[in-house]
């Protein structure tokens, strides 16, 4: 049976946001139930969750990827989308965020406001995406529905619009008075959704009073013929509140809040009723932008007659069915069995059936339209971040732009000989998640991944054995150190050796001095008078290059160093290249040791982003990593305090700073140069590489 169609105006996209843990998915779990979408209210905790449906998320207890549902309400369909509020898995929010015509930005009354919530927050009004604050588990203990109220304007300098109160605390928790339609709501409590209308609570009159004046007084603020009649003390009708509420909502100068319990189904339908009357539907929002192959602007507006125009917010990797491709239609219409044009990749792909996804289910489209959501199967070339429109009337929207990762790890395949199999499992992965990054590091051999986190890595692991059977061991990655020197040296570099018919004989004078830094490798032939024949200079300096690749302090490859061959000799029957290129690399060996040899290092450019309150903590810690603090600039309520870094000194950082800021600091950091290691530091690097080199020649 196909999904049926809606019309424009009757479509709501939503995103749930919040910092993990706060109740997000079983907000969804409920808006499903309530609407009739599935027979029984799933749950995270026992497993029976229709959004946390991977395994990984089943053991965590935790929304890993971002999922997509929809419920039918009052006759609008809203298409849901949990995305995920751990740092961890920050790249399917990104993707998710663009697609939104609104949010609910889920707090939770016990822990309040957190470090994620406060991000989705800056990200929703920085995409100008309205949204609706839900304080959720007002039935835990220690829960607080006013406490978290007062702290919203300080912690997220939101306008808070109070339409909800809570009747009844912590275990007690019973129901909710709608301020708005001056009802109160007595629900069953058996997680049914079934409620009662009853009397607004007599020791609750005064505040809910209070609290409506309140609400009356912000919606007219927010409108100036309202404020205007509202001040000459005129009363607003319903009607004018209803069209201020909304105004005010999808203008942004207000948030409406919510309450109630997702694990306790209370609350949930006023809030889905909100959704559909209040929040923004693809024809309410501006149009988007993008551009042509000319690279002039095109606009396309929400309506099924303009060109096709779709974005892919996410792709899943399955190796059993193939891609699974998520898109939302911003203009257009699409059928099943048709062509669409990648403009990113410039390429066609052939679309058989379209999906509207519940959960981890599929049900089919017989044709998707503006301002809706769906998903493809088997896409070839289409990835996360892609446009996909009308060949005719191409258009490219901007790319999504991703977080740099910050953790690495060095990988190696468990069973020998997986090599190509590790490879290629990473790079399905890479697909679904583009926050993962795969390189190898052509100094140390290494294979590295890098992501948002621990967590992040972890579950990339888990999957490249549960979906592809190849399982890895996870390393702290080598520091590609450098060899240098700092003096100089003349040396000579002789090879003779005679045992019986034809010998080796190669003699080389060597002048090896230090190049400034960034100067690589400097090779000059002074040779005159032939005293060393010319078919052999070539393998002199390949005789270098071995030795410098090799390393000679501590195995690292030596740079920044000119070497000037200036005499030798030769033997007319025993020389050879060979003999030469031993020489050479005989001399360059001994004479480096001579040249005050030392270890260069990875310096980091560094950027951390902290609360205030944190700064100090934090220049201090990095004082104590050998860092340089480079500057400081102030971006609303945080701090960013740029440094440099080594490297050595940041491979476990995430954690530290997740640890030294309760969860609320964040940092970035690229390569900026290499710098001389301290001498104090110096034995000791020298001492592990040769411990290790050791253990490997075991």
């Amino acid at each position: 049976m196909s999904v049926k169609e809606y019309q424009i105006d009757k479509l709501r996209n939503i995103g749930l946001l919040s910092h993990g843990g706060e109740g997000k998915t079983s907000l969804a779990e409920a808006m499903l139930f309530d609407a009739k979408m599935v027979n029984r209210l799933g749950k995270v905790d026992d497993g029976s969750s229709n959004l946390d449906y991977e395994p990984d998320e089943i053991s965590r207890k935790l929304t890993i990827n971002a999922s997509v549902a929809y419920a039918e309400w009052k006759k609008h369909k809203i298409n849901i989308i949990d995305i995920p509020g751990d740092i961890n898995f920050i790249g399917d929010a990104k993707g998710a965020l663009r697609v939104i015509d609104g949010g609910i930005l889920v707090i939770s009354a016990v822990s309040g406001v957190k470090v994620q919530t406060e991000n989705f927050w800056s990200q929703a009004r920085e995409l100008k995406i309205p949204v609706l604050v839900f304080i959720n588990k007002l039935d835990r203990e220690r829960a607080d529905f006013y406490r978290t109220v007062e702290d919203l304007p300080s912690a997220l300098e939101m306008n808070p619009l109070v339409l909800h109160l809570p009747i009844g605390s912590e275990q007690n928790f019973a129901g909710i008075i709608d301020l708005f339609n001056q009802k109160a709501y007595i629900y069953k409590g058996d997680d049914s959704g079934e409620y009662q209308e009853v009397a607004i609570p007599a020791d609750q009159e005064k505040r809910v009073e209070e609290f409506r004046q309140k609400m009356i007084e912000t919606i007219a603020e927010a409108d100036d013929s309202l404020l205007k009649k509202y001040l000459e003390g005129e009363e607003l009708s319903r009607e004018e509140l209803q069209a201020g509420l909304r105004k005010g909502i999808q203008s942004m100068k207000f948030s409406p809040v919510l309450c109630g319990s997702a694990l306790k189904n209370i609350g949930v339908q006023p809030l889905m009723d909100m959704i559909v009357d209040f929040l923004p539907s693809p024809a309410d929002r501006p149009p988007v932008v993008g551009k042509n192959k000319a690279g002039e602007e095109v606009v396309r507006t929400a309506r099924e007659d303009e060109p096709f125009s779709a974005f892919v917010f996410k792709t899943i990797a399955d190796p059993y069915s193939g891609k699974l491709t998520l898109f939302r239609v911003f203009s257009g219409s699409l059928s099943s069995d048709s062509i669409v044009y990648n403009t990113t990749r410039e390429c066609k792909e052939k679309v058989g059936q379209i999906f509207a996804l519940m959960g981890k289910s599929h049900q089919n489209y017989d044709r998707v339209k503006a301002g809706d959501i769906a998903a493809f199967v088997k896409l070839k070339e289409t990835s996360t971040g892609d446009t996909l429109s009308a060949e005719q009337d191409p258009i490219i929207f901007p790319p999504l732009v991703f977080p740099s990762p910050i953790i690495s790890f060095a990988i190696e395949p468990k069973a020998k000989g997986d090599e190509d199999k590790v490879s290629n499992a990473l790079q399905r992965l890479k697909e679904e998640d583009p926050t993962l990054q795969v390189s190898r590091d052509p100094q140390t051999k290494e294979f590295i991944i890098s992501g948002m986190g621990q967590i992040h890595v972890e579950v990339i692991v888990d999957r490249m054995k549960r979906k592809f059977g190849t399982e890895v061991i996870l390393k702290t990655p080598k520091i590609p150190y450098k060899e240098t020197i700092k003096g100089s040296t003349k040396v000579q570099g002789k090879y003779k050796r005679q045992s019986g018919g034809r010998g080796q004989y190669g003699d080389t004078w060597l002048e090896i001095e230090p190049l400034p830094k960034g100067g690589g490798f400097e090779f000059v032939d002074k040779i005159v008078g032939g005293v060393i024949p010319k078919q052999y200079i070539p393998a002199v300096e390949k005789g270098i290059l071995g030795a410098m690749e090799e390393g000679i302090l501590a195995g690292y490859p030596v740079t920044d160093v000119k070497v000037t061959l200036y005499d030798g000799s030769f033997h007319a029957v025993d020389s050879s290249e060979m003999a030469f290129k031993i020489a050479a690399s005989m001399g360059f060996k001994k004479g480096f040791m001579e040249c005050k040899p030392t270890l260069l290092e990875p310096i980091m450019k560094v950027s951390v982003v902290v609360p205030e309150e944190s700064m100090g903590d934090i220049m201090g810690d990095l004082n104590s990593r050998r860092g340089r603090i480079q500057g400081i600039d102030t971006k609303g309520r945080y701090q960013i305090i740029r440094a440099e870094v080594p490297m050595a000194e940041m491979l476990k950082y995430a954690p530290d700073l997740i640890s030294m800021t309760g969860g609320r600091g964040s940092f970035t950091m690229e390569f900026s140069h290499y710098d001389e290691v301290p001498a104090h530091l110096i034995d000791k690097i020298v001492a592990e590489a040769k411990k290790e080199k050791e253990t490997e020649e075991r």
